[in-house]
């Protein structure tokens, strides 16, 4: 199993859903982003503004200057950086820091960021989400409409994006998971298990977030994000096993461990048998 990339997130916030307010201190935020580094991460992704269906409305200018120290302290500690936004001040604030990937849960909806987009050099990470445009929202989806919006969602903006002169090798895909889909855990459960018909249909890298969503607590009951840790790292093995390229994660270190744990045991089974079938 090809091991996906791991994405440690820093939520630079006062309202996310898991850990508001922990990093909003500057040098809380960058001694956690070097805690997830050393441990595993490959990649340290920075968010100024939550978006879960409670959180509140954040400004560029404050998305600024809550990144802004932040990513002048980390820059030269040699794990590549992501911004996640969807201000398009707040994204050409980013590429001008040279960032080497941008997270937009619109799914870069804004055509006025393209030709900065078009002239930088990062990756982007274009994200589906059922409510279209600002934080999640509880809609009440099947599972069977997961898969008609996702794929038409996507057709449509990479074709837009590839029009706008950036390059289709940028992008990396995030269908959404949790309230990003729909209030419905079949929903996530039915797009987790389907990850390679994403693959398949546009031949690009897929990022999953499934870390202590809340489809996550209507099976196991966990109402509280911090004991979805068991949860999580199983729905994120399955991804790993089933496709996923990148993985965004609150705990790169128990990922990591439970790759190698994974890996080392692919590489332990016996091969198989082929000698009666060749007689």
């Amino acid at each position: 199993m090809a091991r996906p990339l791991l994405v440690g997130i820093v939520n630079i916030t006062v309202d996310s859903f898991s850990d508001g307010g922990c990093f909003l201190d500057p040098a809380a935020a960058i001694a956690h982003a070097r805690k997830l580094a050393s441990g595993g991460a490959d990649i340290i992704e920075l968010g100024a503004a939550a978006s879960n269906v409670a959180a509140n409305p954040v400004s560029s200018d404050e998305e600024i200057a809550r990144l802004e120290p932040v990513i002048a302290a980390l820059a030269d500690g040699g794990t590549p950086l992501a911004i996640d936004t969807s201000h398009p001040a707040t994204q050409r604030f980013a590429l001008a820091c040279g960032v080497d990937y941008l997270n937009d849960i619109d799914g870069f909806a804004e055509p006025s960021v393209y030709p900065d987009l078009a002239r930088a050099n990062c990756r982007l990470v274009v994200m589906h989400a059922v409510q279209g445009a600002g934080r999640a929202q509880r809609v009440d989806l099947s599972a069977a409409e997961m898969w008609p919006r996702i794929e038409a969602f996507f057709a449509e903006r990479v074709a837009r994006l590839d029009h706008a002169g950036i390059a289709r090798a940028r992008l990396i895909l995030d269908p959404g998971m949790g309230f990003f889909l729909s209030l419905r855990a079949e929903a996530s459960l039915r797009v987790l298990a389907g990850l390679d018909r994403l693959h398949r249909a546009f031949g690009l890298p897929v990022m999953v977030s499934v870390s202590r969503k809340s489809f996550l607590a209507a099976i196991t009951g966990a109402d509280t994000p911090t004991e979805r840790g068991a949860a999580t790292l199983a729905a994120e093995l399955y991804a790993a096993s089933h496709g996923a390229d990148y993985i965004r994660t609150h705990d790169p270190a128990a990922l990591r461990d439970a790759l190698a744990v994974t890996a080392a045991l692919e590489a332990a089974e016996d091969p198989p048998d082929h000698s009666n079938a060749e007689r």
